[in-house]
């Protein structure tokens, strides 16, 4: 059976971003979401990795800084570091998303402390998974409430969600790509 990181790795532009993410120099920096969870589910259907990935989230927490300008900094940076990849990278300092959610999506987001705060919660409760390099080369994987989940293709509300107005409409999109997946 194909596993999560393996599944992710398989796609050569998240193994390049994971090579690549200390360079950006940002605390608690991690490559999360639908890179990740769909290249698995994409395994598990028997697609190629990389297909209907639109983009690839990094997701870093830096509450020194709350400012447009010192994420605008790191978007520099990582324009330069991963421009030769294909493929849209979005990242987002998580400290300071609660400035700007509300008036984006029309809930409240509640101030993180950390990058697996924030990865705890994405709408679709399985999709909550992230991937860190860490000093001595090795990945580690949060995943907050397991991949069982995940690897059933249970798609269902996270309750750690300040905003799941369009979950089911999420998860929608999700079964049109893997039809196997179902919604509890």
């Amino acid at each position: 059976m194909t596993d999560l990181v393996t599944a992710a790795l398989a796609n050569p532009i998240n193994r390049a971003i994971l090579t690549r993410l200390p360079m950006l120099g940002v605390p608690d920096a991690w490559l999360v979401a639908g890179s990740i969870y769909q290249a698995y589910w994409n395994a598990l259907s028997g697609q190629p990795v990389t297909a209907g990935i639109k983009d690839y989230d990094i997701f870093y927490c830096d509450p020194s800084d709350l400012s447009y300008d010192a994420e605008d900094a790191v978007l520099r940076r990582a324009a330069a570091i991963f421009a030769d990849l294909d493929g849209l990278i979005d990242i987002k300092n998580q400290a300071r998303v609660h400035l700007w959610y509300k008036e984006r999506f029309g809930a409240e987001w509640p101030p993180v402390t950390s990058t697996r705060e924030s990865i705890g919660r994405f709408q679709v409760r399985c999709t909550c998974v992230g991937v860190q390099p860490k000093p001595d080369g090795t990945l580690e994987l949060h995943a907050p409430y397991g991949l069982d989940e995940l690897t059933r293709g249970e798609l269902r509300a996270n309750a750690h969600c300040p905003n799941v107005n369009d979950m089911r409409k999420k998860a929608e999109s999700y079964r049109q790509r893997w039809p196997w997946l179902t919604i509890a």
